[in-house]
């Protein structure tokens, strides 16, 4: 993968439960990180002492932030909805000549910020919610 625009970089939110998804507005920067835990399983006859992880257990998680500037469009007032209502709707990650990941993801914290010189902005994470599919491009 080569370099690309960081604009390229969305992150969509199904608007309705339909599958129509919109890119979330006034975003400037976006980061989507995975987790996966590991389950130690290492005894005393282990090779040499060395650590053993069991493949394939722990938790897989992912996490996705962002920021940007406040725009009071339909995907900032839906995002809201998600947070106070304590939705974990779909959501799709959009990674530039790489793929597409979907699933369901909760709005974890919003922060609005704002200076009298300045325009309003925001910052949101979600954490996820359940499996998330991955589409290559």
């Amino acid at each position: 993968m080569g370099a690309q625009n960081g604009k390229d970089l969305l992150i969509k939110v199904d608007l309705t439960g339909d599958g129509q998804f919109e890119t979330v507005a006034g975003l400037r920067a976006t980061r989507i990180s995975f987790n996966a835990e590991s389950v130690d399983v290492t005894s005393l006859e282990s090779q040499g002492g060395w650590r053993e992880l069991l493949a394939g257990a722990g938790v897989k998680s992912a996490g996705i932030s962002g920021s940007g500037v406040f725009k009071d469009s339909n995907t900032d007032e839906r995002a809201r909805q998600i947070f106070f209502d304590g939705e974990t709707p779909d959501f799709q990650v959009i990674i530039p000549d790489f793929g597409i990941v979907e699933g369901a993801f909760q709005i974890t914290s919003i922060e609005y910020a704002g200076s009298h010189n300045g325009e309003a902005t925001y910052e949101m994470a979600m954490a996820s919610a359940g499996a998330l599919t991955f589409t290559a491009v």
